[in-house]
Formats: structure tokens, C-alpha cells, sequence
């Protein structure tokens, strides 16, 4: 079934992973590195983004609500509304301290930095 935009709502987490991340205006700022999801709800709980060309071994995680990302089909890659000094600003984790304690801080963190309504 496709979405308001005319995309799939079933998307494989290995299409996801590698995909350049935009800005509006058409800046590359990054990639998805991952997406962690929640088991026990089936739920995504958010996209890992790095910024620039960062290889995310240390702090420079950064999770974003998957609702934030939209495929650019000319992009061939997701636009967020962000700048990447934005997200700069935004919460940071090393990839592992990402799903630690189930992964709650995380997802509440980014959720309320970019202000984007809970549906758990």
C-alpha cells in the first residue's frame, strides 16, 4: 500500500542502511547507518544517522525518528528538515550505547529534540 507521498510502506532495513541523507535544499549531510527497532511492539524506534563522513565507531550516532526521514526518489536517498549543523546539535551516542537499557534513551531523547509526538 503506498504512502501520501506514493511509496511503499513495506521497506527492508537493507535498502535502508548506506542511504545518503539531504537536507531541503539538496545538501548531502550524512547517512543512515542502521535502524533499531522494538521487538516486542514492532515498531521502528529511529533511524542512526551519521553526519558528513563520519564512520560511527565513537560518539557521532545520532537517532532521529523514522517519521523525520522522507525517500527522495531523484536523490535516490532521504531528505530530513535539517541542516547538518542542526543535527549536529541534536542527541549523540557511540553505536552501542544506542540500544543499551533497551534503547529508551535514545528514542525519548531524539522524540523531544525534534519535538515529534510519542505514539508509545
Amino acid at each position: 500500500m503506498p504512502t501520501t507521498t506514493g511509496h511503499t510502506t513495506a521497506i527492508r532495513a537493507s535498502d535502508v542502511i548506506g542511504m545518503d541523507l539531504y537536507d531541503t535544499s539538496g545538501e548531502k549531510i550524512g547517512k543512515v547507518e542502521d535502524v533499531v527497532l522494538d521487538k516486542t511492539t514492532n515498531r521502528t524506534m529511529f533511524a542512526v544517522v551519521s553526519i558528513g563522513g563520519a564512520v560511527t565507531t565513537s560518539d557521532n550516532c545520532y537517532p532521529m525518528p523514522w517519521s523525520l526521514l522522507e525517500y527522495a526518489e531523484a536523490k535516490r536517498g532521504y531528505v530530513v528538515p535539517y541542516t547538518k549543523d542542526q543535527l549536529a546539535k541534536g542527541p549523540s551516542e557511540s553505536m552501542s550505547a544506542l540500544t543499551k537499557n533497551d534503547g529508551a534513551g535514545p528514542r525519548d531523547a531524539a522524540y523531544g529534540h525534534y519535538k515529534i509526538a510519542r505514539d508509545w
